[in-house]
């Protein structure tokens, strides 16, 4: 089972179904916050990835209401392929917690991830993941593959899109402005790339 929650159509304070009752509301409305918390942690780890030189990408996971992973795009800086922010955040959580198997936790992720890191999800199995901003071309959530609704491992996977989307999505714009300018110092010297 694959259940989609799309934060533009199903946004709580401005599509509420007739049938949601007042406890409901309270408690989506509680959900939407709590998922916008998380996900400004998130779009700091892209701050901090952005002021590297890396893509802007962040994410975090959470087990039991508090973060138990975090990670940042350090691609450039590790120079490293497979340094993405849900990798690195994925294997911190597995360590912070003792337990690759992370299906008590929740991703969230700045951007939709792409087919390596929806592997990874897959295979760490956080059932809830939660993203910022779409990614057309790359995206394996929802945007190309759609690799969650279709596993192999017949996992169930809840995939909830556009929180604070607007803001995530601007710190990838910014990025590649500045990237396009030469204002971006890339590790190793390099401008631009």
């Amino acid at each position: 089972m694959f259940r989609w929650c799309c934060n533009a159509i199903f946004h709580p304070i401005h599509h509420t179904p007739a049938t949601m009752t007042g406890a409901a509301m309270e408690d989506a409305l509680a959900s939407f916050a709590t998922h916008e918390r998380f996900m400004s942690v998130a779009i700091e780890e892209a701050r901090l990835a952005a002021e590297a030189g890396d893509v802007p990408i962040g994410a975090v996971v959470v087990h039991d209401g508090r973060i138990v992973g975090r990670g940042r795009n350090q691609v450039e800086v590790l120079n490293d392929p497979t340094a993405h922010a849900e990798i690195l955040a994925l294997g911190a959580a597995a360590a912070g917690i003792g337990d690759w198997r992370l299906d008590a936790c929740t991703l969230y992720s700045t951007l939709e991830p792409c087919t390596m890191c929806s592997g990874a999800i897959l295979l760490a199995r956080p059932r809830l993941i939660v993203y910022g901003t779409r990614d057309p071309r790359a995206g394996a959530v929802s945007s190309t593959a759609r690799l969650l609704e279709q596993n192999p491992y017949n996992l169930d996977f809840e995939v909830v899109e556009g929180i604070l989307a607007s803001e995530c999505a601007g710190l990838l714009k910014e990025f590649f402005g500045r990237l396009r300018r030469g204002d971006v110092e890339r590790p190793g010297g390099d401008k631009g790339r």
